[in-house]
């Protein structure tokens, strides 16, 4: 077995910590951070990380100082200001690592299963809080070993801490690469966009004038839609649509590891990206799934045939997608050439659009990877996810955050961020796979999408009382992948003799 070690202090540690930094003690939460406190919106981020050795707690513990306590934010109460109207503020405390660091001992004589065992683990912990006298965040670590790792490590944050894209960049600093155990792992990096030549002809110009004002024309629509949902436009009841109130309910939380070379091979032989093939394999396992669960409904009813389409005609399907409005932070931003870090902005720096998705049983099921790219492409010719964000801070200031709060007109949420591009440690221990998603949402799914060297992990959160089979969705997911896939092989768009 591989033994664990401290982490070894770089010079990039100060770097780290400036660029994590919430905002100066006692200053207010930001109107986003806010929004995370309503109590449709009480959301937490929960990451499941398993390691290919047994955990050591006292290692964990001794560079959780030198890391996670050095970021302010993880050393914050979150207090009411009374001389503002209660609205909360940042307060420095004092951190005692034994209020945030559980180490349960189970029973292993007593335990079935490992597997249900953390998952049941993780799905109690969806049913509580973490106390605000506290900063809110917890460390939970099993050494129990599971089908997929030797030990299990469950972060929980409540989110008003930072959104995924900061907590990932945080977790990078405290790791390193396999191969190279001096050496920060790396994150795709978002391209510069390309600077536009002053030259050119008429068309050029006419082109670019175009695609501004198609933008400000897709934004104007989107932002009419985003309106008319808000007031009255719900999503079809469906077997996936939760009711309201159901942000409060408890979650269990599945995932399912697929290979990111089988989606690399979609990706290039459709020229797409990875989130338009992610999005269309969920296209094609929900509508799977929701044809089962109207087959049922008919067959009770005197109808329904098998290997036929049992959807209801026009299905309006949507998902709260999230998009990160800041550049992908990678090596280099947190390395020691970094120059600057003012210009990073962490926390909650994330809008959102409204993605419809394509609901039905396609004959060619490259269909469904077609409609989510065009679908992907139109969403990229938009402010919507800027116009969201500023939409939120301003409700939040001026008429509250609950006139701020996130859509529950929506069907899903969906995210997709991405993960280290090759084997990492983390103080030490040695990564098997990384699993992130959210619980307190008000829809009754979730669908989160991480990458992690050569893998991709698909992360369920579910109402178990809207969605009962979670791992029977995470079966569709990847049985829809793998017939996108070879129907790919299938059309000759991919040279069989090279996969």
């Amino acid at each position: 077995m591989r033994t664990t070690r401290a982490l070894k202090p770089i010079q990039t540690t100060k770097n780290v910590e400036n660029f994590l930094s919430c905002t100066e003690e006692g200053q207010p939460l930001s109107p986003m951070a806010r929004k995370f406190h309503e109590p449709e919106s009480n959301v937490y981020i929960i990451i499941v990380i398993g390691f290919q050795t047994q955990i050591n707690p006292e290692v964990v513990k001794a560079n959780l100082v030198d890391t996670f306590l050095k970021q302010p934010r993880f050393s914050c109460l979150q207090v009411a200001d009374e001389k503002n109207g209660g609205q909360l503020k940042w307060v420095r405390t004092e951190v005692d690592l034994d209020n945030h660091v559980k180490v349960p001992s189970p029973d292993l004589n007593q335990v079935e299963s490992a597997d249900m065992y953390v998952e049941d683990y993780v799905s109690n912990l969806s049913r509580t809080k973490i106390s605000m006298s506290i900063p809110m965040w917890d460390l939970h670590l099993l050494n129990i070993r599971t089908s997929k790792a030797e030990s299990v490590g469950i972060l929980r944050v409540h989110h008003s801490i930072g959104d995924g894209v900061s907590l990932m960049s945080l977790f990078m600093s405290c790791s390193r690469k396999v191969s190279d155990p001096d050496a920060l792992p790396t994150l795709p990096t978002s391209k510069k966009p390309k600077p536009c030549s002053s030259s050119g002809g008429f068309l050029q110009h006419f082109i670019r004038l175009f695609s501004v004002l198609l933008i400000y024309w897709n934004t104007l629509v989107d932002v009419v839609m985003f309106l008319i949902t808000i007031l009255f436009l719900d999503d079809t009841k469906t077997p996936l649509k939760g009711p309201s109130g159901v942000g409060s309910t408890p979650r269990r939380i599945v995932h399912r590891i697929v290979s990111l070379d089988d989606v690399k091979l979609v990706k290039n032989a459709m020229n797409a990206t990875i989130n338009d093939v992610m999005v269309g394999v969920t296209q094609a396992a929900l509508s799977r799934y929701l044809n089962r669960k109207y087959a049922g409904k008919n067959k009770k009813g005197g109808g329904g045939a098998a290997g036929s389409s049992n959807l209801p005609k026009n299905i309006r399907l949507r998902a709260t997608s999230f998009v990160n409005l800041r550049p992908y932070l990678g090596n280099e931003v947190i390395s020691e050439t970094m120059k600057s870090s003012s210009d990073v902005k962490l926390g909650n720096l994330i809008g959102y659009v409204l993605f419809p998705f394509t609901i039905a049983l396609q004959e060619d099921a490259l269909d469904y990877v077609r409609s989510a790219k065009a679908t992907g492409k139109r969403k990229k010719a938009t402010l919507e996810p800027i116009y969201t964000y500023f939409m939120a801070k301003t409700f939040n200031k001026f008429f509250g955050s609950k006139w701020g709060s996130f859509p529950t007109q929506t069907t899903l949420w969906f995210s997709n961020v991405p993960g280290p591009q090759e084997e990492i440690t983390c103080f030490g221990h040695q990564v098997a796979y990384i699993a992130p998603t959210c619980y307190g949402q008000p829809n009754a799914l979730m669908i989160h999408v991480v990458s992690y060297a050569n893998k991709i992990n698909i992360i369920l959160s579910v109402d178990e009382g809207i969605v009962p089979d979670p791992h029977q969705l995470c079966d569709d997911l990847e049985e829809s992948l793998k017939l996108i896939k070879d129907a790919v092989i299938y059309k000759g768009l991919v040279d069989c003799n090279v996969y």
